[in-house]
């Protein structure tokens, strides 16, 4: 494997990008060192390349990436996966609000707890928390699957108009036109067969507790209740 570091200690976030642009045309995997938080880094990249963050990231790290495999060893700020189209990446720590928004394809795994409206306007692809999710998660979901192994806060769901959330933990409330419906052997079978893949052990009483949280109508009204349907 082609390996190559970057000291991102002196750069900016613009000079980091065309580094990494001009060396994933030549490495199989690139290791930014000191990224001391820095915003927008492995932004727009689209090649088959592997991105090790050694350290955290700040905000829209990874945004429309689309193939690249990105994995952070520390946290992430607001917005990591922005609007991916398709790619991985996994943060090792939290990250703030907005994982994986608006994203079209890939998977986005925080390993533990992130802030409010994650997956806001996603439409397809898959975003998986090992921790806590904060308000609003799901926000205008049009597609994919979001996966919360902890909690999931206020107005889960809110306006969600396609794709299933999955929740381990408790839900502290619904959104307008979001329902919970218990998991079927199918869900169970597709949760037992990913989750897994990104390091997340869990028994059988575990996965028995998940139940998913999906739209009322795929066509709501926001009027009275009376009029809703």
């Amino acid at each position: 494997m082609r390996e190559i570091e970057i000291d991102a200690q002196s750069k900016t976030p613009r000079e980091i990008n065309r580094a990494l642009k001009a060396m994933a045309k030549e490495y199989d995997r690139i290791i930014i060192k000191n990224p001391n938080a820095k915003h927008y880094l492995v932004a727009g990249l689209t090649d088959d390349v592997e991105v090790v963050i050694d350290g955290s990231a700040g905000y829209f790290v990874g945004t429309m990436v689309h193939g690249t495999r990105i994995k952070i060893n520390g946290n992430a700020g607001w917005f990591p996966g922005d609007n991916m189209t398709e790619g991985e990446l996994i943060v090792e720590g939290s990250a703030g609000d907005g994982v994986g928004q608006g994203i079209y394809g890939g998977h986005v795994v925080v390993k533990k707890d992130v802030g409010s409206r994650t997956g806001e306007i996603m439409k397809n692809g898959t975003i998986i928390i090992g921790g806590n999710s904060g308000f609003m998660t799901g926000i205008f979901m049009m597609g994919g699957k979001i996966i919360i192994l902890g909690d999931i806060a206020q107005d889960a769901g809110e306006s969600i108009i396609r794709g299933t959330i999955y929740v381990m933990g408790e839900i502290k409330s619904l959104g307008k036109n979001a329902k919970v419906e218990e998991i079927d052997d199918n869900d169970k079978k597709e949760l037992k067969e990913l989750l897994p893949t990104y390091g997340f052990e869990l028994d059988d009483k575990n996965y028995d507790k998940f139940r998913k949280i999906v739209p009322r109508s795929k066509r709501p009204f926001y009027g009275h209740d009376s009029e809703e349907g």
